[in-house]
């Protein structure tokens, strides 16, 4: 049994994260807070970060916890903006840089939760402990730019008036994840304040952390209100949202990892890699007018066990040329990997592909319509579902590595997919679990499928 699932994965057991917040820097979505006078010179922030894209994103940075006095008084923890090398930055910039650690580590792997520690205290005699970047538990210090701030330095972050915000700085937005943000107000802490490493796998994992002492601008962000994701679950003020709403609430967090698109899997035709566009958290693909078959490949394959998602019609073509299906995830071919002899799919105008061949299948569907997937790769079938109506049973290649796909011959303009794996970048009416309790569904799971999720994937390796 071989099943593939993102590098970093969390770990079951132990404390159980239940949300975590999607950011899309396309929607210049933001949390912000406005500090009142607190120790500007000792600090720690902590947060789990997923990415969903590489490179500095749109907005030039992949920036997700700033504080900005104005415009030259700037503290950033970022991904760096040089699209060639994706490394982690923590700097503090007052008209010339006081203070910059950049990594000589990338960070790429944008199916993994990062957990990312910033602890400062510029009161400290050694320049190297007044700024501490740690990664899953472990301190960095291998820097391509390694400046520490001058003792005592006074930093924008918990000045009065200055804006400690989450997701952005000024117009530098983020593009992925976030999940247990905390700011501590007036302490230096180590990780071990905020995760472990597990007992069995050693992998780094988080804790609670409710019970620390947050100080007078410090904050505790659990994203479990839905209505206001800015809730300070330490019971402090509300972070103001912009362009966030209950949609960007996820189950997809550093506990309980879900599968997604793959940003980094193209297909290659004839030597030219046709590039699909993704945003929403790598749930929406976007298949570009160019002329040719463009494919969306899912980030989680597995030969075993029986695995659901959901798939809305966005702005489809509504014929032949739009297909939702599941194909054999190590195709590396040249030929249209919907026509491989392993792949089956569901078209827009109703028919069924198998192997390269169409035939006739099920009811047509078109924009607005939520097309169910269900794999069953212990017996061999895939059953679609049009807006949760059964179109009838499949059978599939046996031995076969599979994944989910969409794919869409793009005319008269970009066409959209929006995938469903374990809860919606779109809003739903409904809202159905599978049966294990994992998922957020507009029609009900199949009885026995599951949503593709490391805690559901523990299960079937188990």
């Amino acid at each position: 049994m071989s099943i593939i699932i993102p590098a970093n994965s969390a770990v079951g057991g132990g404390f159980e994260v239940a949300n975590s917040i999607r950011f899309d820097d396309g929607s210049s979505s933001y949390l912000q807070k406005s500090a009142s006078g607190g120790n500007r010179r000792t600090f720690t922030f902590s947060t789990w970060v997923k990415r969903s894209a590489l490179g500095g994103g749109s907005s030039g940075y992949n920036t997700f916890f700033s504080s900005d006095e104005q415009a030259t008084n700037s503290f950033r923890l970022t991904f760096s903006s040089d699209s060639s090398d994706d490394k982690l930055m923590t700097y503090f910039y007052t008209g010339s840089q006081q203070m910059q650690l950049i990594t000589n580590r990338l960070f790429r792997d944008v199916s993994a939760w990062y957990h990312i520690v910033v602890a400062v205290d510029t009161t400290q005699g050694t320049s190297s402990n007044r700024t501490k970047l740690y990664v899953n538990g472990v301190q960095e210090t291998s820097f391509s730019t390694e400046t520490y701030p001058s003792q005592n330095l006074d930093m924008s972050v918990n000045q009065s008036g200055a804006p400690n915000r989450v997701g952005a700085g000024t117009s530098l937005y983020f593009d992925g994840y976030m999940s247990e943000t905390v700011l501590i107000d007036g302490q230096q802490l180590t990780p071990t304040s905020f995760g472990e490493f597990d007992e069995d796998s050693g992998a780094w994992k988080a804790i609670d952390v409710s019970g620390l002492t947050f100080g007078t601008n410090g904050f505790y962000l659990n994203y479990e209100n839905s209505s206001e994701l800015g809730t300070d679950a330490n019971g402090g003020t509300t972070l103001s949202e912009t362009n966030v709403t209950a949609v960007d609430q996820s189950l997809d967090t550093c506990t309980n990892n879900a599968c997604t698109w793959n940003p980094l899997k193209f297909w290659n035709r004839s030597g030219t890699l046709q590039k699909v566009s993704f945003d929403n958290g790598n749930l929406r693909a976007i298949f570009d007018d160019n002329g040719y078959n463009e494919y969306a490949f899912a980030s989680i394959g597995v030969d075993t066990g029986k695995w659901f998602c959901e798939m809305k019609a966005e702005d489809i073509t509504a014929t032949g040329n739009t297909r939702i299906g599941v194909l054999n995830m190590d195709y590396t071919g040249t030929g249209n990997p919907g026509d491989q002899s392993t792949s089956v799919s569901y078209l827009a105008d109703g028919q069924k592909r198998v192997g390269g061949s169409n035939s006739s299948y099920g009811a047509s569907y078109t924009n607005g319509d939520i097309i169910g997937v269900a794999l069953d790769v212990t017996n061999n079938t895939v059953t679609f579902y049009k807006n949760g109506s059964s179109q009838g049973s499949i059978s599939i290649t046996a031995n076969t590595l599979y994944t989910f796909y969409s794919e869409d011959y793009a005319s008269g303009g970009n066409k959209e997919i929006s995938a469903n794996f374990i809860s919606p970048a779109y809003a739903i009416s409904s809202g159905n679990a599978d049966g294990n309790g994992y998922g957020n569904f507009e029609y009900a799971v199949p009885s026995g499928y599951l949503s593709l999720c490391t805690k559901n994937l523990s299960e079937a390796l188990s």
